[in-house]
């Protein structure tokens, strides 16, 4: 992996800013600061703003974990339009069979955790996010959870921060759901930020040469081509698109709309 800030990789950034080119990024861990309690994630007012600026300047996409809705409605004021939600489900791939079997898995999970009191299982209808943030035996709830999930039939588990997700087994994913929107905007290019295991399935996607993916967090094992350092520096990122795109700087109190 390569530090996507680094004076060395800026004629890579200058290359997909000069094109038609699709950004697209995760939420939680990207553009938002991982918090202990989920529902009080919020983007800094500085990256609300610099945000504000990209969506003005290329085409965006916001790709999540949570529900779509739920992700909406923390974007306000930016000017994204397009959520993709629940890991690549939402909006084009719901399923009432879906629907149907994460109901029947919820009583389930709900007593075959009911003695670890830091869990939280939380329900986005076409899946399911089992949160152990409070939880102290670590190790042991996320055992547990996985022995839960293999009574549920056929699922997918993606694990994350402090987080095992429950998918069912034949929905689409994240790189899926990328793909689809980079036909449908008719990007030449696209650059893809993300932070999680999630993620992996658009850091594996081919083409190198046309996706552009970068990692919140150096990780050796991840399949991003590059990364950054921690989640602050999305503004840093943010900024520099902006400043390439438009040919000058960005300074914080600068409009970019």
């Amino acid at each position: 992996m390569r530090y996507i800030l680094s004076a060395a990789n800026r004629r890579i950034l200058s290359k997909f800013a000069s094109l038609n080119t699709l950004v697209a990024l995760d939420f939680d861990g990207t553009l938002a600061p991982i918090v202990h309690d989920r529902d009080r994630a919020s983007l800094r007012p500085s990256t609300r703003h610099l945000l504000a600026g990209l969506a003005g300047q290329y085409p965006c996409v916001v790709l999540s974990g949570r529900t779509r809705s739920d992700v909406q409605a923390r974007l306000g004021g930016t000017g994204i339009k397009t959520v993709i939600g629940n890991h690549g489900i939402e909006p084009w791939s719901i399923s009432p069979a879906w629907e149907k079997a994460v109901r029947s898995w919820l009583p389930l999970l709900s007593d075959g955790l009911k003695r670890f009191h830091g869990v939280s299982i939380e329900d986005k209808r076409f899946s399911v996010a089992v949160h152990y943030r409070a939880e102290t035996r670590k190790q042991e709830v996320r055992h547990a959870i996985r022995a839960v999930a293999r009574a549920l039939g056929a699922v997918r588990l993606i694990g994350g921060k402090q987080v095992i997700n429950i998918l069912p087994a034949n929905a689409p994913h994240k790189g899926h759901a990328f793909e689809r929107q980079l036909d449908h905007s008719r990007c030449k290019r696209a650059i893809y930020i993300g932070d999680d295991d999630t993620d992996e399935d658009v850091f594996a996607l081919p083409n190198r040469q046309r996706i552009l993916t970068v990692r919140v967090g150096k990780d050796r094992d991840s399949l991003a081509g590059y990364y950054l350092r921690n989640q602050r520096e999305i503004d840093r990122l943010i900024r520099l698109l902006l400043e390439l795109r438009s040919g000058r700087r960005v300074g914080p109190g600068t409009l970019v709309r």
